[in-house]
């Protein structure tokens, strides 16, 4: 039995209760006590971590996750590069997700047909750490939508980014195709976006294509997740039980309503991220904030604030993450979005981390489990130097996040880097490495 008891830390458990200090007491992998100071828990042979007031709390979840995507600054980028270097990348990059404390994620679309899956299944079996992985499929989607990047000379389906189909058979046979590769849930693009040429108000399937999908899903149990930027597309998602809803950004009031309705079977990731970060953070790469107002991201980005601000009123679960993994929004950053969600969805920095921690037990279907520290959840702990409350950019800081637990085991481990770790650099974040990873991780970015 392998036993490590956390003593003296701010314990942040996930329930909505403020932080408070005591000890929690970790068995395997679960926790078998988590004890309110002054009481404590028995430490007999525990390996024991000292917290000295630092801040203890449940891994993150990231709700909208592309491994595959691959820090560059086009979606042709990311899907010409070769499939052994991409599988390659997945690997290494899942491991940057797991360093930053995200201890769990939901695929949402490979640029391979089976990347998701085998990155799934390589972590499953304790051949890479990672996060726990929930593995979708590439983008379902439909003639010049996106991820369709076929050319009329060059009408190879290679090419794309997606499966790209048209009519319900079509829609019948993707479907049954990425279920038998094993994947945990479907994604449909269900709407337009700026950056593929499409408005992102269009919603470019049919009700019966749509309905399609839905069925074969149910028919082996899988969820579905869906790009759905626009209102008519969320309203799709409502009425055919897509549980997983991609964006919303132009959602109505009818499209609020219902969502309302069914607020405890749908989960929206707003991706909220890719707007701030795509109107203001991407000049370098040729989107500066005047072709991004042009392209319809600054407008996009204010619809998106208010329509989420009434979400959040209405109680419809929002969750962290979406499209990391650009060039300028680099795998790594992610919890970027939890200020985001202060700033445009008025959050508090509380309800933020929630929606990283508690909600994503429920999106991870292990709500019972998973997104809490409490006796009988699965021993999913990040500690932290500092408190993120108070500075929600500390989970943007590897240096901060200075030990990670998934299922009982440690994975990262660290102190404050000396001058002489190697560590790669990011936006402003240095993410430490092993040694024999620093090379290539450098050429990766390079």
């Amino acid at each position: 039995m392998t036993r490590y008891a956390f003593t003296n830390v701010r314990i942040f458990d996930g329930t909505g209760e403020d932080p408070y200090l005591g000890d929690v007491l970790v068995e395997d992998k679960k926790i078998v006590q988590v004890a309110r100071a002054p009481e404590k828990v028995g430490t007999e042979g525990a390996r024991v971590f000292e917290g000295r007031g630092r801040f203890l709390m449940p891994g993150m979840t990231e709700a909208h996750t592309h491994f595959s995507w691959n820090d560059q600054p086009s979606l042709a980028a990311i899907q010409f590069m070769p499939p052994e270097e991409h599988m390659l990348w997945c690997v290494r990059v899942a491991r940057r997700y797991l360093d930053m404390g995200w201890t769990s994620a939901i695929g949402a679309a490979a640029a391979k047909p089976r990347l998701d899956v085998v990155l799934r299944n390589a972590i499953d079996a304790g051949e890479f750490p990672g996060p726990r992985y929930l593995a979708g499929s590439q983008e379902i989607t439909t003639i010049g939508a996106l991820g369709d990047n076929t050319l009329p000379h060059m009408p190879f389906e290679e090419l794309s980014f997606g499966s790209v189909c048209s009519g319900p058979e079509e829609i019948r046979r993707s479907a049954r195709t990425f279920i038998k590769y094993g994947v945990d849930h479907l994604k449909i693009n269900l709407s337009g976006e700026y950056i593929a040429g499409l408005p992102a108000e269009m919603s470019p399937f049919s009700e019966e294509e749509v309905a399609m999908l839905s069925r074969e899903a149910k028919r082996y149990g899988k969820r579905v997740a869906a790009h759905a930027r626009s209102s008519e597309s969320v309203k799709l998602c409502v009425r055919h039980g897509i549980e997983m809803v991609y964006h919303a950004s132009f959602a109505d009031e009818e499209a609020l309503d219902m969502l309302e309705a069914a607020k405890d079977r749908h989960f929206v990731a707003p991706g909220i991220g890719w707007l701030v970060r795509t109107t203001y953070n991407a000049a370098e790469y040729g989107i500066t904030e005047a072709v991004a107002t042009q392209m319809g991201y600054k407008r996009e980005l204010e619809v998106a604030a208010q329509s989420l601000r009434k979400m959040h009123k209405r109680g419809i679960r929002i969750l962290p993450g979406g499209d990391y993994g650009f060039a300028w929004m680099p795998h790594g950053t992610n919890a970027n979005d939890l200020q985001y969600f202060v700033d445009y969805i008025g959050m508090t920095p509380k309800e933020a981390l929630l929606s990283a921690t508690a909600l994503g037990g429920e999106i991870m279907m292990q709500p019972d489990a998973l997104g809490k520290l409490k006796a009988g959840y699965t021993a999913d702990i990040v500690l932290v130097d500092g408190d993120p409350l108070q500075d929600l950019s500390l989970l943007t800081d590897p240096a901060k996040i200075q030990l990670v637990m998934k299922d009982g085991v440690i994975y990262k481990e660290c102190s404050t880097p000396t001058p002489g770790d190697a560590a790669l650099h990011l936006e402003g974040a240095d993410f430490p490495l092993r040694e024999e990873g620093v090379k290539e991780a450098l050429a990766e970015m390079s």
